[in-house]
């Protein structure tokens, strides 16, 4: 297994264990003691570069034989340079050496927003999707909705007493959150479930979609606070993007933070549900839903509790 180490890989992993998979859980070097730590007893944690396809057949598969695997492995940023070495080339280089290793299925977990592929993030999944399904092995690859640690970053602003961020009226997007142990759980059931093998799976969560504003109205009435929104027009983003477009024409640090603003742009403005290609619309009811947990209760068990989400590298998603 590829990127165990970020919430969704760890709720994968102990997926498969539930699941009675033996599961090896590949790390960058230097992190198998922190990393094993985390986790329950039985999965089996090596340190191999993801990068090098020399160290991955070496320090991780080892000769042995595996079945299935699994990726959750995701650029950290999604900056133009970052998403084509891990969205594609590591995941390219993985292919061409499980396949060498004799293993006849993967499971990758990618985006529902790759339908859409604006970003180059997304360009690199798509490729190497489409890689993956040309390949001849079994695949499932496997596109979630929003997560509930994307959707958690204004909590603490609201705490703070300050009023909740919207893009627009509020209104402009849905989507149908699936929590890390939900997805783990899905995609732990795609290396032994024929129905979902050789596809292109989106998937949310329980319930209806919800819009940004639905959000921000839960989590007032949870901090028992009166509601208080304010709008920051689209026209705001695109003046800030083209700023950054310019600059980075001389700093290339410039040029990624222009990147990582179409980026919010992008999840601003594009619903996280199933696209119709004849009308162009997202589409709530073509949107499978999987799992019990919702967006709300993990919201009441954050602000009940007084708890700090998780959100890590990807926090601008």
């Amino acid at each position: 297994m590829l990127g165990a180490t970020g919430t969704i890989g760890r709720a994968t992993a102990m997926a498969l264990l539930d699941c009675g998979h033996q599961v090896v859980c590949l790390v960058r070097p230097g992190r198998r003691a922190t990393f094993a730590a985390t986790l329950p007893p039985g999965l089996i944690v090596r340190e191999a570069d993801v990068t090098d396809p020399e160290s991955l057949s070496r320090d991780g598969i080892r000769g042995e034989d595996f079945d299935a695997l699994v990726s959750c492995l995701a650029s950290r940023t999604g900056a133009p340079e970052d998403a084509w070495t891990i969205d594609y080339q590591a995941h390219s280089d993985a292919l061409e050496t499980v396949r060498q290793a004799g293993i006849s299925q993967m499971v990758l977990l990618s985006a529902i927003c790759v339908q859409k592929p604006l970003l180059e993030f997304q360009k690199a999944k798509r490729a190497f999707e489409a890689e993956l399904i040309a390949s001849g092995m079994t695949y499932s690859i496997v596109r979630p909705t929003a997560f509930f640690k994307s959707l958690s970053g204004q909590i603490d602003r609201l705490r703070n007493g300050k009023p909740f961020l919207l893009f627009g009226n509020g209104d402009l997007t849905a989507c149908k959150p699936i929590s890390d142990r939900d997805l783990g759980a899905f995609i732990a059931g795609c290396v032994d479930d024929k129905g979902r093998w050789n596809s292109i799976l989106p998937i949310g969560g329980p319930g209806p979609a919800i819009t940004p504003r639905e959000q921000g109205e839960e989590l007032f009435r949870l901090l028992d606070r009166k509601p208080a929104f304010k709008r920051v027009p689209v026209g705001l983003m695109d003046a800030i993007i083209r700023g950054l477009v310019l600059a980075g024409r001389v700093s290339p640090r410039l040029k990624d933070k222009a990147e990582l603003a179409r980026i919010g742009r992008y999840y601003a403005t594009e619903s996280m549900l199933v696209l119709d290609p004849e009308t162009g619309r997202y589409d709530e009811e073509a949107t499978p839903s999987f799992g019990s947990d919702t967006l709300f209760g993990f919201y009441e068990h954050v602000v009940r509790q007084g708890l700090s989400v998780e959100r890590g590298d990807h926090a601008v998603f």
